[in-house]
């Protein structure tokens, strides 16, 4: 699942998303597009729980 995240500007945003995937799946893999501040979440859990974890992290997210 792909996810637009307006608010993802550096490194330490993109520690604190992969932090915040990992506590909902430790499984999860993530990758990020920062020029178009995307990220993508390959997860077994459903995308509302990915949008849950991203908002608990501080970042609003909206499906790319």
């Amino acid at each position: 699942m792909k996810f637009h995240v307006p608010d993802m500007s550096c490194g330490h945003c993109r520690a604190s998303i992969e932090k915040a995937v990992a506590a909902v799946d430790p499984a999860a893999r993530v990758t990020f597009d920062q020029a178009d501040r995307r990220v993508e979440i390959d997860t077994a859990r459903d995308a509302d729980a990915m949008r849950a974890a991203l908002k608990d992290a501080g970042y609003d997210a909206a499906p790319a």
